[in-house]
């Protein structure tokens, strides 16, 4: 297969995405069972609510058409390159987050051997078997397992802090990818306006806050009133309705009170003031400076541990709303997955 080859069975991927989400109730084989996954997909992962699947497949509908796909590749050469077997251990904390490593593998040609998280074993096989039928010469580029990889000449794995000194050790004489915990934070000032507040809810919120582009933390200025960041939350109050969400919210505002550990609570959303970047499901840690200078060195301190900043242009490097919509170019970790592809040669 050629590179536009590749680019077009995408696009035309993306396009059927596209229909799916413009016509839920369509009658086409591919949306018949594309519904059916879901449904499945949620029984196997109550956090993959219906709704949180379809967000996520909008926005691969939105990414994925020849245009984007263009712009993306653009920049990089791939000509003479030698075609490696790349396994990918997939995470599954939210719906469908290691397609963008399995697109990577893909359109550069190399073979993707997916090793499927127990969390999200559905969905990424699914859209694999409807890009098979739109352009058959992928049949003999991708492979999945649930057991141990079959043999493989590079590797890109993504888990814990914890799991990736496992990876560390057990992929040391292969060329790699290991990503570990990352968080995202938000700067606010205090001048925000209600709209930005409500859009900055949705990097808190959606997919319950379990992505690393999810925003944890906050930074805020010290005395900074929270009472219009709670108003513009009250938008999201029906997070707490999923029965998981409840659970861990419950259990964790009752763990810091028998603590007398000192709260912001809503109702649905706790605010702890601590240093930590990781909060717990149903909370936001929050850190107050004294001025940019502190602020910007506090940033480079933690640099490692953060996947994106959320905030005005000042501040942040994504806008308010749009730390869960990331672009083709936005590498997690801020590694180039496809500079890492082309280097493997």
């Amino acid at each position: 297969m050629t590179l536009d080859t590749r680019i077009e069975a995408f696009s035309e991927l993306g396009f059927s995405l596209q229909n799916y989400i413009e016509s839920k109730n369509s009658s086409s084989n591919f949306s018949q069972k594309l519904t059916n996954i879901l449904r499945s997909a949620e029984l196997q992962n109550a956090w993959f609510t219906q709704d949180q699947i379809h967000s996520s497949l909008k926005d691969w509908a939105q990414a994925l058409t020849k245009s984007n796909l263009n712009n993306w590749l653009d920049p990089y050469v791939f000509e003479n390159l030698s075609k490696k077997r790349v396994a990918v251990v997939m995470a599954g904390n939210i719906p469908l987050v290691g397609f963008h490593d399995f697109l990577s593998v893909l359109i550069t040609g190399h073979t993707f051997i997916g090793k499927l998280s127990s969390n999200d074993s559905l969905l990424v096989p699914f859209l694999a078997e409807e890009l098979i039928a739109i352009e058959p010469g992928f049949k003999s580029k991708i492979e999945f397992t649930k057991e141990k990889l079959p043999e493989f000449d590079a590797v890109i794995a993504t888990g814990s802090n914890n799991t990736a000194r496992y990876f560390e050790y057990y992929f040391k004489d292969k060329p790699h990818i290991i990503r570990k915990n990352r968080n995202s934070a938000a700067i606010l000032d205090g001048t925000e306006s209600k709209e930005d507040l409500e859009a900055l809810g949705d990097d808190v919120f959606k997919y319950f806050g379990l992505g690393c582009r999810n925003v944890s933390k906050l930074f805020v200025p010290e005395a900074y009133d929270f009472d219009k960041f709670f108003k513009a939350m009250f938008r999201y109050k029906d997070v707490i309705n999923h029965h998981k969400y409840a659970n861990n919210y419950d259990y964790n505002k009752a763990v810091y009170l028998m603590s007398s550990v000192k709260l912001l609570d809503n109702g649905f959303l706790l605010l702890k003031e601590d240093l930590q970047f990781s909060s717990p499901i149903g909370t936001l840690f929050y850190e107050t400076f004294s001025d940019e200078s502190h602020l910007k060195q506090r940033l480079e301190e933690e640099k490692k541990n953060i996947q994106c900043i959320v905030g005005a242009h000042k501040y942040g490097e994504v806008d308010f709303g749009k730390a869960q919509h990331p672009k083709l170019s936005d590498y997690a970790d801020g590694v180039d997955t496809l500079e890492f592809l082309i280097q493997t040669n």
